[in-house]
């Protein structure tokens, strides 16, 4: 049984994300003083008091045409609310009740959805006027709190209660990251305006994310459960990860576009496999290249997808462009997935998520140390290591001692003086003979620090 779930809603900058992250209990959405930071739908799962239930996160409800920016957040929140067991109707205390406020009151009681009045910022006199108001507007005597500082939670924990206690108690399904079966983390990065937005839109068939010609409009890292029907007609679960996009450090000058950034490397780690999204009109450009790096670095499956590929031009001269640029500035993993396909059309996203998955399964692939070790004679006898000022090198053994990258120890007598180049000869090795693909591959080495020991060799 699903999670009952809320969804906050209010005119811009009425403290509605730090409600979200106070109920939460993680900074999970982008917070800052200038008003319309928020723009997707953000949800996460709330703790308050021991109830739980989904919350959702929204864009501040401004009165705009539908076709502008603003417009397209006014509808998302629209749909939250109708999506939503219970609304929260945050106003701000100390700023009284506006003319916007009263027009999200007429909508919100022309809509069959229950709602409970926040009188937000009560803290201290300063909001004994705007909670008077506040009870002008239908919904009854407002919950008074303080979001930032936490005053009022139990009062909140009442107002909820009848809308979202569930009957009897339910066991909540523990994700264990090595089963097979647990939902995909799949995150979609990439420049401004590649269409990772609209890629997710796609694959969810709706308008889930705002999207539009504008360039960064997605701020916060939109979390999405997801359901998909693989090619053998099995239903595999995902969480799509949307993120802003990523530009040069010299261009991202403004506070916000660094914490949206920020928030970006923080879904990177969160994901299991990075899609790294590149606009087929515009090619293969260094900050791309820096992304991809960064996926690598911290030890995420990638792959690279050419969007708009339904409209690129000098197709096959451009794909093989980019798949020896991706060689060349990729040099740790050599053959990392290159696809293509169109976010407006769908045509290749089923095959990138198959891909996804597949690449997953090396990512988490665990090799048992005998046949490790069967390998390593055989590639040792097949390429001895140097001796550097004529001391032997004495590789001894290798073992895994961890997956998602997998990762290795090389145990032996002065292996720490193995050269890259060798290094590189054995992670290859391994590469190919356990067949995990283009997915990062660790080795660490282990000698031996016992200052008594006479093996010369």
């Amino acid at each position: 049984m699903p999670l009952p779930t809320v969804a906050i809603i209010g005119r811009p900058n009425v403290g509605k994300s730090t409600l979200f992250n106070r109920l939460v209990g993680k900074r999970l959405a982008l917070v800052d003083d200038q008003p319309g930071v928020t723009r997707d739908r953000r949800e996460g799962e709330a703790n308050l008091l021991g109830l739980e239930f989904r919350i959702f996160d929204t864009a501040g409800y401004e009165d705009e045409d539908a076709a502008t920016l603003p417009g397209r957040m006014r509808q998302q929140t629209e749909a939250a609310v109708q999506d939503a067991d219970v609304a929260l109707f945050l106003v701000d205390a100390r700023a009284g009740v506006t003319p916007l406020d009263e027009e999200i009151a007429r909508w919100l009681r022309s809509t069959d959805r229950p709602i409970i009045l926040v009188a937000n910022k009560a803290e201290g006199r300063a909001g004994e006027t705007g909670v008077i108001e506040a009870m002008a507007l239908g919904f009854g005597e407002p919950v008074q709190l303080s979001a930032e500082h936490g005053e009022g939670m139990a009062d909140l924990f009442e107002a909820l209660l009848p809308h979202v206690e569930r009957e009897g108690e339910e066991e909540v399904e523990e994700e264990d990251p090595d089963n097979p079966n647990a939902p995909l983390k799949l995150a979609i990065v990439g420049r401004p305006n590649a269409g990772k937005s609209t890629l997710v839109n796609r694959l969810l068939g709706e308008d889930r994310m705002i999207t539009g010609p504008e360039a960064g409009i997605t701020r916060d890292s939109i979390s999405v459960d997801w359901e998909w029907e693989d090619f053998e007609g099995n239903m595999r679960r995902v969480r799509l990860i949307d993120t802003a996009g990523m530009r040069k450090k010299a261009k991202v000058e403004e506070k916000l576009e660094k914490l949206s950034v920020m928030d970006t490397l923080r879904a990177i780690d969160f994901a299991e496999v990075v899609v790294l999204l590149l606009d087929a009109t515009r090619g293969l450009e260094v900050q791309d290249l820096k992304i991809a790096d960064r996926v690598l670095q911290e030890g995420r499956a990638l792959i690279i997808v050419l969007n708009k590929w339904d409209v690129a031009e000098d197709a096959s001269s451009l794909f093989n462009g980019v798949k020896k640029a991706l060689d060349e500035g990729l040099a740790q993993v050599k053959g990392v997935p290159l696809l293509t396909v169109s976010a407006v059309t769908g045509k290749g996203l089923d095959t990138m998520i198959d891909v996804a998955f597949k690449t997953r399964e090396s990512w988490s692939r665990r090799v048992s140390t005998g046949q490790l070790n069967r390998w390593f004679e055989r590639a040792i006898e097949a390429n001895p290591p140097p001796a550097p000022g004529g001391k032997r090198i004495k590789p001894r053994y290798v073992t895994q001692n961890k997956t998602r990258p997998p990762t290795f120890v090389l145990f032996g007598t002065r292996v720490d003086l193995l050269p890259m180049s060798y290094q590189r000869y054995l992670i290859n090795g391994l590469r190919k003979e356990f067949d995990f693909g283009a997915v990062p591959v660790r080795l660490n080495l282990r000698a031996p620090k016992n200052p008594f020991d006479r093996d010369k060799g």
